[in-house]
């Protein structure tokens, strides 16, 4: 496989609950420069799994050729996006004595993270990132690089994420069946990250919200790095599902309804404030209270929030969040959402955009494009491309897995 090069087209494939996004982009001197983008609906996932193999493959076809006529490119691999509630991670830590006149060697370095990485899973787990948090050499925390220092001990602490073999096995053959190779699986909060969080943010403590039809998953940055993951089976779906049901609507009239005139916060919305109601069976439309469709969204929302912060509060990370919550992915956009959360979390809210890129910016200008972008600057900044086969979506042998732990890490 030729070395990617400055010129070298990157694809990111956010495959989501109702939207599969592709982003196309280039890695410049800069950065990214966003060359262009496909999106499709989908009917063919269900928070983060695949339910239908055939629904899933049209929509990655059609969303990667729309990627491909926007641009004039033609796309082979993809960075694909991975989620859902079998996502599950922990903090891993391991120490050994630092031979060779006490000064921490390369072999040092590769030998404490191969035990820190070194856990048990069960046989339909595995490990998809680990992560380095920090390194401590005799007492002294906190070191990014402990390369060259002198000292007796060295520790790593990691986060490490791991996944559900079947379900990114199922993920990886709608790829291949959408004719694309798979360049690496990437947790995609943990690209939305990449996408809208600033270093800064990450420093002070962050959490991100990315807010999808079927799930809200959450990462939390601290002192630079992931310190905690965790995915909540609700999202904007169970939104569009209560509001169906409340005014009797199908699921399609129920979406659009949500999106054109729904608000998460009843005080925002004005008493004598209309909205049309679509007409059902032959039916005239009819109009109603934006206040009356509010007071279905709020409660929903507020449980959603309400459960998020119970997990940040279990995290232990509440008093470390200096940068408040930034909330990203398509249900985001809800009206109303941020302001719901500063109230449920007494904590910053903002929306987060992609930032940081350049090119064809106002096409992927929004929350819903960050995990697609996200994906695109994980493959820019990647130390090598690697490559699963659908077969084996966790790599190769040994060898293969190692190298690709190992491009976490710098």
């Amino acid at each position: 496989m030729d070395t990617k090069t400055n010129d070298q087209v990157i694809a990111g494939l956010d495959v989501g609950s109702s939207q599969v996004t592709t982003v196309l982009g280039r890695k410049t001197q800069d950065g990214v420069e966003i060359l262009g983008m496909g999106e499709c609906p989908t009917e063919g996932m269900r928070r983060g799994a695949v339910v239908n193999v055939d629904a899933t493959v049209k929509s990655i076809r059609q969303s990667v050729t729309e990627a491909e006529r926007m641009t004039g490119l033609n796309v082979d691999s993809v960075f694909v996006g991975i989620s859902g509630p079998l996502i599950k991670s922990f903090n891993s830590h391991a120490a050994i004595s630092v031979k060779n006149e006490h000064e921490v060697t390369d072999a040092d370095f590769t030998r404490v993270l191969e035990i820190a990485r070194a856990v048990e899973l069960p046989n339909d787990r595995e490990i998809l990132h680990v992560l380095t948090q920090e390194f401590i050499v005799d007492d002294m925390a906190g070191i990014k690089d402990p390369r060259g220092m002198t000292g007796i001990r060295l520790d790593a602490r990691v986060h490490v994420v791991t996944n559900d073999v079947p379900g990114a096995r199922n993920l990886a053959r709608c790829v291949e069946k959408a004719d694309l190779d798979v360049d690496s699986f990437v947790l995609s909060p943990l690209a939305s990250a990449e996408a809208v969080l600033t270093p800064e943010e990450r420093e002070v403590g962050v959490a991100l919200m990315d807010f999808g039809g079927g799930t809200v998953e959450i990462v939390i940055f601290f002192n630079g790095s992931l310190r905690h993951t965790y995915v909540l089976p609700l999202g904007g779906s169970s939104i569009t599902s209560d509001i169906a049901i409340g005014l009797k609507l199908p699921q399609s009239d129920a979406e659009l309804l949500k999106v054109s005139s729904g608000c998460a916060m009843i005080q925002k919305v004005r008493r004598d404030e209309l909205v049309e109601l679509p007409g059902v069976g032959g039916r005239l439309p009819r109009p109603i209270r934006r206040q009356y469709l509010s007071e279905i969204i709020e409660p929903r929302a507020e449980e959603i929030f309400t459960l998020l912060r119970k997990e940040i509060l279990r995290s232990g990370y509440e008093e470390n969040l200096g940068a408040g919550v930034v909330l990203t992915g398509g249900g985001s956009k809800l009206d109303g959402l941020t302001d719901l959360g500063e109230r449920v979390f007494k904590l910053p809210f903002r929306r987060g955009n992609p930032i940081g890129i350049g090119g064809l910016v106002e096409v992927v200008n929004g929350p819903a494009f960050a995990t697609a972008v996200g994906l695109v600057q994980y493959g820019a900044n990647a130390s090598e491309k690697v490559y699963r086969s659908a077969e084996a979506p966790s790599g190769g042998g040994v060898i293969d897995r190692f190298k690709r732990y190992l491009s976490e890490f710098f």
